[in-house]
C-alpha cells in the first residue's frame, strides 16, 4: 500500500515551506498596495501592472489559508493588503471589475473579462469569512449576482463576435460557478446555492460532455450540439479536469454516487486523451478530431493543467478507490515533481515545452499567480491525510 502519510508530508511541506514563503517574500507592493504577480525566477519584479483576477486569487489564497490551515495574523494581513487595494481601485462605476490596473491602481484594461468578477467575488467572500468584514461579504454577494445576470453575454459590449452568426456557449463560466458558489455558500441562501449547483451540473454534463467519448468540450452550440469549427472542436484538458473535480466535490457533498462516477469517467477519459505518449505530460490544447489546433502553444506543458489533473486523479481515487485513478495519480505525480519545482529559488516553473524543458523561467506573470499551486497542494495534502486516516 502507498505511504499516504509520506505523500501528505511532501505536499504540506511544499505548500508551507516553499510556495507560500516565496509569495510572502516577493509579491507585496508595500508602497501602493496589492500584489506584484510578474515575478522572475528569483522573485524579482519584472512588470508592475496588476491583473484584477490574480489580485482576487491571491487574496483568496491567504484568506483560505487563514480559514482552513491556521489562523495566522500575518496571513490575514496579507489578505487585507489585497482586499483594500481592490476595493479602492478594482471596479468601474457600474460594479464591474477591470481586467488590469497600473501599479498605482489606475485602470488600464476595461472590464471585458467576467473572470475578474469571479475571482474578486471568490477572494472577497473568503476574506469576509476570515475577518468578519461584512462590507466585503456584501460586495462579494453583489458581484456574484452581477455574474449571474451576465451569464448570457459575459463580455457584454466588449464581445467582438457578430451576434447570432455562430452562437457558442463556453465551458469556463459554468465550470467556475460550480466552485464559486460553494466558496460563497456561507454568504448565500441555501436555496440559491442548490439552484446554481443544479444548473452548473446540468450544463457541464448535459451540454459540454460528449456522451460517446466522455470528453468535456470547451464550446458547444446553445442546444449542446457539437460545432465543427476551431472553437467547437477545442479540448482543454486542464479545464476539463478542473471541471471534473469540481463535480466530484459536489457529488461528495450531496452523496450522489452516479454524479461521482460520471465525473471520474470524464476525468479518466480526459487523461487518456490528453496524455503525450511520446514525451509524457498533458497537452495544453487539443482538437477533438485530431486536426491541427488553432493555438500555437498547444503542445506546451503547463503547471496548472498538471495540478488540476493531480487533484482530479487523487480525489477520484479517494472517493471511489478505483485503481485506474491511483495509476494516473502516480504517473502525473512523477512527471509533475520531476519537471515543475525549482530547487534553486523555490516555487514552481509554469511553462515547459513539449519535451518538458523550462520554456519561461518566470514564477508569475499575467496568467500565473498565487492560486493553482497552493490550492492543489492543500487539496492533495488533505486528501492524503484522509487516506492515511482511513
Amino acid at each position: 500500500m502507498p505511504n499516504f502519510q509520506a505523500y501528505a508530508q511532501l505536499y504540506r511541506h511544499a505548500l508551507l515551506a516553499d510556495v507560500i514563503p516565496f509569495w510572502e517574500q516577493h509579491s507585496l507592493d508595500r508602497e501602493h498596495g496589492g500584489y506584484f504577480t510578474c515575478l522572475n525566477r528569483d522573485g524579482s519584479v519584472f512588470d508592475s501592472d496588476k491583473f484584477v483576477w490574480l489580485q482576487g486569487r491571491q487574496m483568496w489564497t491567504f484568506s483560505m489559508l487563514h480559514q482552513r490551515v491556521e489562523a495566522r495574523p500575518e496571513w490575514q494581513a496579507l489578505a487585507r493588503h489585497g482586499a483594500d487595494f481592490l476595493r479602492a481601485h478594482g471596479m468601474d462605476g457600474h460594479g464591474r471589475w477591470y481586467f488590469a490596473l497600473s501599479r498605482q491602481g489606475q485602470p488600464l484594461v476595461q472590464p471585458y473579462n467576467i473572470f475578474s468578477d469571479c475571482f474578486a467575488a471568490m477572494g472577497l467572500g473568503q476574506y469576509a469569512l476570515a475577518t468578519g468584514d461584512e462590507p466585503a461579504a456584501a460586495l462579494a454577494r453583489a458581484t456574484y449576482h452581477h455574474i449571474l445576470e451576465r451569464q448570457a453575454n459575459p463580455k457584454g459590449t466588449y464581445n467582438k463576435l457578430v451576434p447570432g452568426a455562430r452562437p457558442l456557449h463556453t465551458l469556463a463560466l459554468p465550470m467556475i460557478l460550480s466552485n464559486l458558489v460553494l466558496e460563497l455558500e456561507p454568504l448565500l441562501p441555501a436555496a440559491e446555492v442548490e439552484a446554481t449547483l443544479d444548473a452548473c451540473v446540468a450544463s457541464v454534463l448535459g451540454h459540454f460532455r460528449d456522451p460517446a467519448t466522455q470528453l468535456i468540450l470547451e464550446a458547444v452550440a446553445p442546444d449542446g450540439s457539437q460545432v465543427d469549427s476551431f472553437e467547437g472542436r477545442l479540448l482543454n484538458p486542464g479545464h476539463a479536469l478542473e471541471a471534473t473535480w469540481f463535480l466530484m466535490d459536489i457529488a461528495r457533498r450531496r452523496g450522489d454516487a452516479t454524479l461521482l462516477h460520471t465525473a471520474v469517467d470524464a476525468a479518466l477519459a480526459t487523461l487518456h486523451f490528453g496524455w503525450d505518449g511520446e514525451h509524457s505530460g498533458l497537452f495544453y490544447f487539443m482538437d477533438r478530431l485530431g486536426r491541427p489546433p488553432q493555438q500555437l502553444e498547444w503542445d506546451q506543458k503547463l503547471w496548472w493543467v498538471h495540478l488540476e489533473a493531480l487533484v482530479a486523479a487523487l480525489m477520484g481515487y479517494t472517493l471511489t478507490r478505483r485503481p485506474e485513478c491511483w495509476t494516473w495519480f502516480e504517473r502525473l505525480h512523477a512527471y509533475t515533481w520531476a519537471h515543475f519545482p525549482d530547487p534553486e529559488y523555490g516555487e514552481w516553473f509554469g511553462y515547459l515545452n513539449r519535451r518538458g524543458e523550462v520554456l519561461l523561467p518566470l514564477k508569475g506573470g499575467k496568467w500565473k499567480g498565487c492560486f493553482h499551486l497552493p490550492r492543489a497542494l492543500l487539496r492533495c495534502w488533505r486528501l492524503f491525510e484522509q487516506l492515511a486516516a482511513e
